[in-house]
């Protein structure tokens, strides 16, 4: 009887745990919401003492959406090697997606934003910041990749306390057109990606566009004139996330580039195309009311919400790429 007690009371503390942990995954798996990138940018101004200038709301922005990777719900879990968040994926997927907008904007700042010319020195703040974000993702200790990040958003920080100092005039932030379009340039080939991994969902066939437009065009090895693509099982999940997370930082960033090259998009008429790109990427961060991925095919009974993610993207991606030509417009 007294070992049929124990065998009890182990089953049950051994079910507690797990139901704990199962329920510390759920809150932790939990997405930050969208914040008001100007709101932060004067809430951050007073509370410094600072003034905002072209460039504040969108460095402020990038430093608050890395912070986000640390600062939510269970923290930056992608280099974590307990449970239950080494049982996890979706929201390290989702870390991954912010992270890589995060290099290509502080990376876009090092080399365009923040320089007049081509013959310009780099900041060294962005200098020293920009690098730190490319550390592998994964890496936990020596260092881990949270420190590093870390050691970006000061140096970060420290390039934000001058740009808005009045007396100190090494630190430029250029809303000009073609800096812009340097940056979405690579937004739209990151976009581009995430929307044709997104569609593989269901099986892809494709012919081979590579050379197309140049008829001396070559590559290294050759392919096949047609290639069937579909993405893992496994992997359907992750590539969602990835693109959530992904658009969830752009769209923040776009916000700020609203504020900060104002004067340039209204010049050029391009406001509202900015703005239709912005809808379409809120449009992305809807409720999931589902408790998983589903991957219906075509036009059968299942939902396919990698499709639809495509669809927004996909969308947000046509609209970017027309930004890109009114702003090269005279």
């Amino acid at each position: 009887m007294r070992e049929y007690l124990s065998v009890k009371k182990v089953a049950l503390i051994v079910t507690a745990v797990m139901l704990l942990l199962y329920i510390l995954a759920i809150y932790w798996s939990s997405e930050p919401s969208v914040f008001d990138v100007d709101q932060h940018a004067r809430t951050q101004a007073q509370q410094s003492n600072q003034t905002i200038v072209p460039g504040y709301t969108t460095t402020s922005t990038l430093i608050r959406v890395t912070a986000t990777l640390m600062d939510k719900p269970g923290g930056y879990l992608s280099n974590d090697v307990m449970i239950p968040s080494v049982l996890m994926d979706n929201m390290p997927a989702w870390e991954f997606g912010v992270l890589e907008m995060v290099r290509d904007l502080s990376l876009a700042m090092r080399k365009d934003l923040s320089r007049s010319q081509s013959q310009s020195s780099e900041n060294p703040f962005l200098v020293e910041a920009q690098p730190k974000f490319n550390i592998d993702n994964q890496s936990w200790i020596l260092p881990s990749a949270e420190s590093q990040y870390e050691d970006g958003i000061q140096a970060l920080q420290r390039y934000l306390n001058n740009l808005s100092d009045p007396q100190v005039d090494d630190s430029q932030f250029y809303t000009r057109a073609d800096n812009l379009r340097d940056w979405l340039r690579q937004v739209e080939k990151r976009m581009g990606s995430l929307s044709q991994r997104l569609s593989a969902s269901v099986g892809q066939s494709r012919l081979n566009t590579d050379l197309a437009g140049d008829a001396q065009a070559r590559q290294s090895t050759p392919t096949a004139r047609d290639t069937f693509t579909k993405t893992s099982w496994w992997e359907l999940d992750d590539v969602f996330y990835e693109a959530r997370g992904a658009s969830w930082a752009l769209l923040h960033f776009l916000k700020a580039v609203e504020t900060d090259f104002a004067e340039v998009l209204e010049k050029k008429n391009a406001t509202v195309s900015l703005q239709q790109i912005i809808r379409e990427l809120e449009a992305t961060q809807q409720t999931i009311w589902s408790p998983i991925i589903l991957n219906g095919g075509g036009f059968g009974m299942m939902a396919n919400h990698s499709l639809v993610m495509a669809n927004y993207i996909s969308r947000a991606n046509a609209a970017l790429i027309d930004l890109n030509d009114l702003l090269n417009q005279g």
